[in-house]
Order: structure tokens, then sequence, then C-alpha cells
């Protein structure tokens, strides 16, 4: 095992690393902007690098200053957490080559995995089910026309290069369609850096009604790759998740051992080295899947997995890529039911983003909830990044001991300064839909429409 790990991230993903980190008996090195000095994470780390202004190009994107960083504080290994750089292959293929141990999958993976039509392709090959769509980039929106008449409408325009909920629409008709593929490609050129060239574009059937549901797992230093539990993540926000839990309350145990099954196997065709997300849709009337995406790193709902199995995935991200063992023996028997609610700093009715100094922050506590934070009282909330201030999480014995404890825990959580969307999270809590457990990515547009 190697001594030390720099964190190449910020907020709550990098005290949620730091403390494993430290728990292993390990250093920690965070690194930080002029925006975050303040922040809990620096604080709680064992040497913490200045590495730039509040701009993330010129700080957490930076490679060449958190190499440096690296070099300076004698790091052995780069964990890049989630967002930023942690799907970046250029950026694994950078630690490498300066000898440092990448906590994450091997480069070539994540490269694969990048572009969705490739990764949508691979899969089909692996016999991983794929819903209809193109093989090949759809190069305008004549040619788009053309293929949405012959896979059958809706269908879901998205770009290839496309994550965070950046580069999706949903078109009923060709009008639609045709606005859609411009707005796609258009947000794709602006958010996605493919400015320069044309990105590429792919078609898929759109699922009506459909439950996001993806699957934890764990690719073992010896070649083993071992599912860890679903999660539904079917709460979302402009195509970005808000809530997430496990077991999914949407599919039976048949879909369930087909899910898993399908993403070892994706696993496996990767040659998949550390923690991965396959992700899928769900079709809840015919009880099927389809390949989504897969995310090459820890995903920010990991503690729902973690709060049902024991199991510390930051952990085991760190002994596979250090080439040992993990902690446990064989896939676990997920326990009980954990929902994870992101608590941002925004309008819960529009949820435009919130700026602004914290002046109150009181944590609710108790058996079975778990906080991780990346802000505390005192610190502000700035227009540089993501405005999630927390990941509040509970668990239960079943899903409505679950649900009662989040109530419980979302009344007590007080933040004063900036909005928050607590009182959003409260209302989906008493939404009927969501109550039993029928909902789907459609929840929250009907929440606000009506």
């Amino acid at each position: 095992m190697f001594e030390s790990v720099l964190v190449a991230n910020r907020g709550e993903v990098a005290s949620r690393i730091v403390h494993t980190v430290r728990a292993m008996g390990l250093k920690a090195i965070a690194v930080y902007s002029d925006a975050d000095a303040d922040l809990p994470f620096v604080a709680e780390a064992d040497e913490a690098i200045l590495i730039g202004p509040a701009p993330p190009g010129r700080s957490y994107l930076n490679v060449a200053a958190i190499l440096e960083a690296a070099e300076r504080t004698n790091a052995q290994a780069v964990h890049p957490g989630y967002g930023f750089l942690a799907e970046s292959a250029e950026f694994a293929r950078h630690v490498i080559e300066r000898e440092l141990v990448w906590v994450g999958p091997p480069p070539l993976a994540i490269a694969r995995m990048a572009d969705k039509i490739n990764a949508r392709n691979l899969m089909k090959e692996a016999g991983v089910p794929v819903a209809a769509g193109v093989w090949e980039p759809v190069p305008d929106a004549d040619t788009a026309a053309e293929e949405a008449e012959r896979i059958g409408y809706p269908v879901m325009v998205k770009a290839a290069a496309g994550s965070g909920g950046i580069g999706l629409a949903a078109a009923h008709d060709e009008a639609a369609l045709r606005r859609a593929f411009a707005t796609v490609r258009a947000d794709a050129e602006r958010f996605l850096g493919t400015s320069g060239g044309a990105p590429d574009i792919l078609l898929e059937r759109y699922v009506e009604g459909a439950r996001h549901v993806e699957v934890q797992i764990l690719g073992l230093a010896d070649g083993t790759v071992v599912p860890l539990g679903e999660r539904d993540c079917s709460v979302q926000r402009r195509h970005q998740k808000v809530v997430e839990e496990a077991p999914s309350p949407g599919i039976t145990p048949a879909l369930r051992e087909r899910l898993l099954a399908a993403a070892v196997r994706a696993g496996e065709v990767l040659g998949y080295r550390g923690a991965g997300t396959v992700e899928c849709l769900v079709d809840p009337l015919a009880q099927d899947f389809f390949f989504l995406e897969m995310n090459t790193r820890l995903q920010v709902e990991h503690p729902v997995t973690e709060m049902l199995t024991g199991i510390d995935l930051v952990e085991q991200q760190l002994r596979i890529a250090a080439g040992e063992p993990v902690s446990f023996a064989g896939p676990p028997r997920p326990l009980g039911h954990a929902i994870e609610f992101r608590v941002y700093a925004e309008d819960p009715r529009r949820f435009l983003p919130g700026l602004g100094e914290i002046k109150v922050w009181e944590e609710p506590v108790g058996d079975g909830i778990r906080i991780d934070a990346g802000y505390a009282e005192g610190t502000a909330v700035t227009a540089h990044y993501d405005p999630l201030l927390a990941k509040l999480c509970v668990r239960g014995d079943d899903r409505p001991a679950a649900l009662a404890r989040a109530r419980t825990a979302i009344d007590a959580f007080r933040i004063e300064g900036p909005e928050t969307n607590l009182p959003f999270l409260a209302e989906l809590l008493d939404h009927p839909e969501f109550v039993d457990g029928t909902y789907d990515t459609g929840l929250v547009d009907r929440m606000r429409t009506t």
C-alpha cells in the first residue's frame, strides 16, 4: 500500500475521501483554489496546497498545477473523486506517466466509455441490452429525421460526449426533433469542449415512464468483477439526479438479477478495475432495461450502497489501486433500505443556484443518519462551482422506516444564508408517487407543472 494520497477535488467529496485515507493510516493531501481556502476539506487534510484562483480551468481542471502539487508533496497516489478530471483518460495517463498510482480504472476503459456511441456499440457486442438507435454519429438534422422514423418516436437526442445532464433532449415528432438536434449540438459545443468541430450526436428510442437504475460494481485487482447492488436515481431535475435510493422500489427480484449480471458483463468486457457504475433505463411495465452509460468513477450517491453493505467504497478503491485484495469476501447481501438526498444551495421551486455566506449550519444527528458535507457555518457558496452543499443519507430496516427517518432528518437540517432545496425535499417526501415508490424520471417535472 502507498503511504500518501492527493485528492484532486473539492467540497464534500474531498472531505469524504480524506476521511477514509486518514482512517487507513495514510497521509491525505488536499488541493484547493482561492475560493475554497476556508472549506472544511482543506483543514481536514494532513496537508493542503493552493493550486490557483477560483475558475476551475485555473485550479481543479489545471492538470499541470495538480501534478506539480503531487510532486511538491511527494504524493504517491492520486484520487480524482467525481466531476472535474475524474473521467479524463488523459489526466489518468499523465498521473501514471509520473509514476504515481492512479486510483481509478485503466485510462483505456475511461476512454472507451467516454463516447456514448462507442460505449453503446461495445455493450451490444457484450450482450448487454441497448435501446433501438443508431450505431454511428448522426451528421445533420435531415439524417436525424430519417433515423427517427426508422427507430420510431419518441426518441432521445444525445451528445456523444455528454454528461451531468448536458446534451440531452427528447422529441416526440419531427419538428421537436429538429429543435432538439440544434439545441443538443449547441450545448455540446458550448459546454462539452467540442467547439472547433461538429460534436457527435446519437439517437435512441426514448422510454416513456422510465426509471433510471444503476448498478455499482467493483473491478478487483485479480480481474473479478463484483456487483454491489443497484440504486434507483429516477428523481431528477434537468436530467440531474437529486435523490437516490436502494434497493429500487420499481424492479422485481428477477429483473434485479438480470441487471446485476449485465453490469458484471460490462465490467468484464472492459477489463475494469476499481469502482464503476453501469447506468440503465428501466421500463417498469415491461420489466425490461437498456444500457444508458457507464460512469468510470466513484458516484455522488455511493453512500447509499455503503449504508446497505457496510463496505467503504473509497477504501476498496485504494486497495484495488494498490493491487491488494478488498476487505470483503464475495458479493454482499444489502440489508435494509437507504436513501440519499442531495442538498443544494438553490431556489426550491425553479432550482436556480443560490450564493452567499452560510450563517447557520445545524446538521441532524441520530442512528441511521449520515451527512457528507462540503460546507460549514461561516463558509460561502460562490458562483464558480456546483452548488451541492451536502448529502443527507438515511437508512432504515425497510423503505417506510427510511422515509420516516428522512422526514425527521430533513426537518432538523437547518441552513440559513443562501436558499436551499430542503423545502423541495420535504415536499417530495409527501408526494404520493414518491411515497408509494411508483415514480419515474418525470416526477419532478410533474411536481413543478401542477
